[in-house]
C-alpha cells in the first residue's frame, strides 16, 4: 500500500492504499462475460501481443454488440468482465472507475480541493466544527458554530442532506467560486459569504504527545505524500518536550505510499541497511536501503500493530523487526506482500495489476496465501475475529515451518506467509464490548450528542477551560449530561440496557469527552484522552521504559 512513481516511461510501482476499497469494488461480477475486454486491455499495453484468445475475445464483443437479441451496456459489460478477471488473478489487483481514481488518490497524495472545513450533521442541519488552518473558509472569517443554510443559493437544511451530499457541494477545482449563506449567533442577520476553493491539506498523522517524560507518542493513519514531514515536524516538537524514545502507532494503518513508509524506516537507523526489495516475473528485483543518517538511531522503538496494518505498514514493521532495531507489539498484522502497477484506460478509469512481490531484509514475503480464491483470502481473514481465538491469544496463530525465518542481527525467530506477527502479543481487550455500547456506536449517537452538547455549550467550555490540561484533569459529564445522552440514544431507537451501560460506562464517557476536545482542539486532543485507557499503549509504556525487558525481547546481549 504504496506508492512509488518512476517518470520518463520507467515503472510506476504501486502498492494499493485500501483494502475497504477493494472489498467493495468485488462485490460486482459477471462470469457470463468473463473474457470480454482482455483484448482492450492487450491494446493498451504496448508490450503485450495479440494472441488467438484475444482475438476470441474481441471478436465475442463485436458479435454482442453486432447480434445480441436485445440492447447491451458494453461499457457495464466491459467493467464487470474487468473487476471478474482480477479477481481469479490475485485479491489485489483490481479495476478502478474513473469516477472513484481522484476520490482514491486525494488521500494520499495529502491534498483535496475545496473550501476547508471541518462538519458535523445536526438536526438536518450542516455545523461548522472548525475552519481548516490557512483554509480558504478560515481566510473569509467562518467560525466554529457556523450554520451553514445554502449552498449556491441551494437550500441545504431540512432536506436531509448527508456527509457526501455536503462533500460534493463544498469541494470542486481550485480557483472556482462557491457561494453560501450562515446562520451564526449573536448575529441578526443571515451573512453571506464568496469562498474561493484552494487546495486543502489531508493529514496522514492522526496524534503526537509525550507518554512520558522521555517517551513520545505519534499515531499515523496511512502513509502519503505528506507524511515523511509531518512526523519529522512532529519529532522535532516532540524533542524540545525531551524525547528520547518513542510509540508508534501503526494500528488501523491500510498503508499509502511505500516510499513514506520507507523513509520513516531510514530515520531509525546509524548506518545502510536494506529496507524492503521488490521482485517479480517482469520486474528485476529493486533494493530499497537506509541512508545511514537517521535522526532517531539511537532512539528506542516500539511499533504498535493490528490486524488493520498492512502492506506499507508491514515494510516499516518488518524493516525494524528483521534487524531488530525495534519492538513490534499487539497483534498480527493483515498481510499484504503484493506490489501493482497503475495503468490508465482511455476512459479514465485504471486498473492496478500486481507485477511484484515485496520482501522484508530477511527474504520474508508476508502475503497471506490467496490459493484458494479471493473469496477464501477474505474469509480466512475474517476468521481471524471469530473462530481462530486470534485477537485474544497468541498461540491461535499458526504459521508453517517451511515459512521460518531469522532476524538479521540476533537471530530471533520470525514468520513469512501471513502478515508480521509482534513480538509481544497484546489480545484484544474486550473489558467495555456490550451490544448496547455497539448499537450506540451504530447509530452514530455518541458523535451527534457531542455535536449538540458542544454547541449548547460552547461559550462555557471555551472560557472554563483554558488548556486542555485543565479540560483532561477537571472535566466531567454531569449526571444530567448522562441522563440527556442515554434519552438521546433512546430517540435514535437504541434501548437503554443498565446493565450493559454500567459495564461500558466508563469507556463511553471517555470516548464522550474525547469528541468534546476534537471539537474545541484537533484530533491529537481526542486520542491523548482516549489513549488513557488503552492496554496496548499501556503495555508498550512498560516495555519501552525498562531497558533491561527492551534488550531482552529483541536478543541484545
Amino acid at each position: 500500500m504504496g506508492i512509488h512513481k518512476k517518470f520518463s516511461g520507467r515503472l510506476i510501482i504501486e502498492i494499493e492504499y485500501s483494502i475497504e476499497n477493494q472489498i467493495m469494488k468485488r462485490k460486482t461480477s459477471c462470469r457470463m462475460v468473463l473474457l470480454i475486454t482482455l483484448f482492450l486491455i492487450a491494446l493498451s499495453a504496448s508490450s503485450q501481443v495479440l494472441n488467438e484468445g484475444t482475438y476470441k475475445i474481441g471478436r465475442t464483443f463485436g458479435l454482442i454488440d453486432a447480434f445480441y437479441v436485445d440492447s447491451a451496456d458494453l461499457d457495464k459489460l466491459a467493467e464487470k468482465a474487468i473487476i471478474e478477471i482480477l479477481k481469479n488473478l490475485d485479491p489485489h489487483s483490481t479495476y478502478i472507475s474513473a469516477k472513484d481514481v481522484k476520490e482514491m488518490n486525494e488521500p494520499l497524495n495529502g491534498n483535496f480541493e475545496g473550501i476547508g472545513i471541518q462538519f458535523n450533521l445536526l438536526r438536518d442541519s450542516i455545523i461548522i466544527i472548525e475552519p481548516i488552518a490557512g483554509g480558504p473558509s478560515e481566510k473569509v472569517g467562518l467560525r466554529a458554530g457556523d450554520r451553514i443554510l445554502t449552498i449556491n443559493q441551494e437550500k441545504v437544511t431540512g432536506i436531509g442532506i448527508s456527509t457526501t451530499g455536503v462533500r460534493s457541494r463544498l469541494m470542486g477545482a481550485k480557483g472556482t467560486k462557491v457561494n453560501i449563506t450562515v446562520f451564526r449567533r449573536g448575529e441578526k442577520d443571515i451573512l453571506d459569504f464568496t469562498i474561493i476553493r484552494d487546495k486543502i491539506p489531508i493529514n496522514s498523522l492522526d496524534a503526537s504527545y509525550m507518554l512520558d517524560k522521555e517517551t513520545g507518542y505519534i499515531k499515523l493513519n496511512k502513509f502519503a505524500a505528506t507524511t515523511e514531514k509531518e512526523f519529522s515536524d512532529a519529532v522535532a516538537v516532540l524533542k524540545k518536550s525531551n524525547m528520547k524514545n518513542l510509540v508508534l502507532d501503526l494500528r488501523g494503518n491500510g498503508g499509502g505510499y511505500m516510499l513514506a513508509a520507507t523513509t520513516i524506516a531510514d530515520k531509525f537507523f546509524s548506518d545502510q541497511k536494506l529496507l524492503v526489495y521488490l521482485s517479480g516475473r517482469k520486474t528485476p528485483r529493486q533494493d530499497y536501503k537506509s541512508s545511514g543518517i537517521g535522526s532517531l538511531s539511537s532512539a528506542r522503538v516500539v511499533v504498535l500493530t493490528d490486524e488493520g496494518s498492512a502492506s506499507a505498514s508491514e515494510i516499516l514493521a518488518g524493516a525494524l523487526q528483521d534487524w531488530d532495531r525495534g519492538v513490534i507489539l499487539g497483534r498480527r498484522t493483515f498481510g499484504k506482500g503484493l506490489v501493482q502497477n497503475g495503468f490508465n484506460l482511455t476512459d479514465g478509469s485504471m486498473i492496478r495489476l500486481t507485477i511484484a512481490r515485496y520482501y522484508t531484509p530477511s527474504g520474508r514475503s508476508i502475503q497471506s496465501s490467496y490459493n484458494e480464491g479471493y473469496d477464501k483470502y477474505m474469509e480466512n481473514f475474517l476468521k481471524r475475529f471469530t473462530l481462530h481465538g486470534e485477537m485474544m491469544t497468541a498461540d491461535s496463530t499458526h504459521f508453517l515451518d517451511s515459512l521460518k525465518s531469522k532476524t538479521l542481527v540476533n537471530k530471533r525467530v520470525v514468520y513469512g506467509g501471513g502478515g508480521i506477527m509482534p513480538d509481544v502479543f497484546v489480545a484484544a481487550d474486550t473489558t467495555y464490548n456490550t451490544a448496547y455500547f455497539s448499537r450506540l456506536n451504530g447509530k452514530n449517537v455518541l458523535s451527534s450528542f457531542t455535536v449538540e452538547y458542544y454547541d449548547k455549550n460552547r461559550l462555557k467550555l471555551n472560557s472554563q477551560y483554558k488548556s486542555f490540561d485543565e479540560f483532561k484533569n477537571e472535566f466531567q459529564f454531569s449526571p444530567d449530561d448522562i441522563k440527556t445522552f442515554i434519552a438521546k440514544g433512546e430517540a435514535e431507537g437504541v434501548k437503554y440496557n443498565e446493565d450493559q451501560f454500567n459495564k461500558s460506562k466508563d469507556e463511553i464517557l471517555l470516548v464522550l469527552k474525547g469528541l468534546v476536545a476534537t471539537n474545541i482542539w484537533q484530533p491529537s486532543e481526542y486520542f491523548q484522552i482516549i489513549n488513557e485507557n488503552d492496554k496496548v499503549i499501556e503495555k508498550a509504556l512498560n516495555v519501552i521504559s525498562d531497558k533491561k525487558s527492551y534488550n531482552t525481547i529483541l536478543g541484545n546481549q
